[in-house]
């Protein structure tokens, strides 16, 4: 794999305060999953929104999204994504119109 090119100071600082607002982003809609001021259609809104905040959100492990969810945990995320047929390494983005349905019906709230 070659090596990227060469970055400015300035690039890595941008690039590096970049990617802590999409940590802080995702790790926000997570914590509003887990305490349930935000709900499985809110965020799969949200991520279908073309604006920058939203593709953070739609670069979110389903499977972590899953984990955030009250009553549901490692194993039980993992479970209902193979019961679902929904790849572990699958994102919000990447989930198929069936495969939202199919959550949405499972966590209605």
């Amino acid at each position: 794999m070659p090596t990227p090119p060469p970055q400015t100071p300035e690039a890595r600082a941008a690039a590096l305060a970049k990617a802590a607002i999409s940590r802080r982003v995702r790790a926000e809609a997570k914590d509003k999953l887990k305490i349930g001021s935000m709900n499985l259609m809110e965020l799969f809104a949200a991520s279908d929104l073309g604006d920058e905040a939203g593709d953070m959100l739609a670069k979110l492990k389903v499977v972590s999204v899953l984990e955030s969810l009250p009553g549901v945990g490692k194993v039980r995320a993992r479970k209902l994504m193979e019961e679902l047929e929904i790849k572990e390494s699958r994102r919000v983005r990447g989930l198929g119109t069936n495969q939202r349905k199919a959550l949405l019906e499972r966590f209605p709230d």
